[in-house]
């Protein structure tokens, strides 16, 4: 724990989420006004209904972003979805093959197969936590002299009624599917290098020799920035089918396409970003064909400030995305989350005051420094939050560990 503590200090004093899930909890203070509207209605009806979703969160250095994605993970999970967070400096954001990929291994696509295998084991009239560990369906049936024609028939078509006559399922991500879920149970047998053959095709590994496709029964297709918004439907239901709810994928640190204050901003020419910006707008466009699934991109102003090379320059992805109507109060709907205008709303001196108590109070549990700020002073920080380049969450944070908010 005291580990812990150090390096969320250490990050808290870099203006980055705590990157620890018992202290984010216990730090947060009004994420709840939209995190409690998502969960209502995104995570526990639309989203479970089949419905599929875009957001994208923005907001000052500092204003909450990352913080508010570990909790949207958090939430995501304890509600029955796999949550997915990447970040758009590690991968390459103008090639959606990329995203898929990078959802595919973080889903670990291994593990739902083999809660897929246990409704097959229940489907033939047994339960998968009787089987004992190391065996195999097939072992434990050849163990008790039940592994007869007739059975093995009954698992093959089991697999082909999961997998094969799935609709919402590419025929080739199927058979994948029913292969590697078979070779789970133990039968239909799978060599391991055939195993390995499937995974590298399914993530799109350039290693994967398409002639050898053949004699597992696939066609000899590629995995390319074309087709891979199909096989990520494919893959939520797939993780439908072994019993989550569906898929809530967070890509955070989007402004890396702009900002020329990172490194990373250097792989993108104008031709690879306008790339991107397309990806997300063919996204948003077949967003109704995929299910269970929903998207958040967070980024920092700058992606929306910059005139030349941010949202507002792709005029086809602007047009699907601004929010035509802005009011006074904070509209929870609206397709762009702004974090900077939960000034009124959320961040009032109370909250101000109860933010920095906790955060005090966690710091204070090993370390020394941290003093819980007063009224007036919370008051004062409200006052001047609309000012500068430092958000009002960052400030809280600074004035807390007596640092200043420079």
């Amino acid at each position: 724990m005291g580990n812990d503590i150090h390096s969320a200090l250490a990050r808290l004093r870099k203006g980055q989420a705590p990157g620890n899930r018992n202290i984010l909890r216990e730090i947060s203070v009004g994420s709840d006004f939209i995190m409690d509207f998502w969960k209502e209605k995104y995570l526990a009806n639309y989203l479970a209904l089949g419905g599929s979703k875009i957001k994208f969160l923005t907001g000052r250095t500092g204003s909450g972003k990352t913080h508010f994605l570990e909790l949207l993970a958090m939430e995501a999970e304890n509600t029955g979805y796999i949550s997915v967070c990447l970040s758009a400096r590690e991968l390459w954001i103008h090639d959606f093959k990329d995203i898929y990929t990078a959802i595919l291994r973080q889903v670990n696509l291994l593990e739902r197969l083999q809660l897929c295998s246990h409704e097959v084991i229940r489907q033939l009239g047994y339960e998968p936590n009787t089987i004992p560990e190391n065996f195999s369906f097939a072992d434990y049936l050849s163990s008790q002299g039940k592994l007869d024609p007739l059975t093995k028939r009954e698992i093959r078509e089991q697999l082909e009624k999961q997998f094969l006559s799935n609709p919402l399922i590419d025929n080739n991500f199927a058979l994948a599917c029913a292969l590697l879920t078979g070779g789970i149970l133990g039968h239909p047998t799978l060599e391991e290098a055939s195993r390995k053959l499937l995974m590298l095709w399914l993530e799109g590994s350039r290693e994967a020799p398409l002639p050898s496709l053949r004699r597992l029964g696939l066609s000899p297709s590629k995995i390319t920035k074309y087709n891979a918004r199909h096989m990520l439907r494919s893959l939520v239901e797939v993780c439908c089918l072994a019993g989550y709810k569906g898929l809530v994928i967070s890509i955070d640190n989007m402004e890396v396409l702009v900002d020329a204050e990172h490194a990373e901003t250097l792989r993108y020419t104008r031709l690879k970003r306008e790339d991107a910006y397309e990806s997300i707008r063919e996204l948003i466009d077949e967003i109704d064909t995929l299910k269970h699934t929903m998207f958040v991109f967070s980024f920092e102003r700058s992606l929306m400030d910059d005139d030349t090379k941010g949202l507002k320059s792709y005029q086809a992805l602007w047009m699907r995305i601004q929010n035509e109507i802005e009011g006074t109060r904070f509209n929870r709907f609206a397709d762009i989350v702004d974090l900077d205008r939960l000034i009124d709303e959320v961040y009032t001196p109370k909250n101000i005051l109860k933010m920095s108590t906790r955060l005090a109070q966690v710091i204070n549990r090993l370390d020394e420094g941290a003093i819980p700020i007063s009224l007036s002073t919370a008051e004062e920080l409200h006052a001047k939050s609309r000012f500068g380049k430092v958000s009002l969450p960052r400030r809280v944070v600074l004035t807390t560990l007596q640092e200043g908010a420079e």
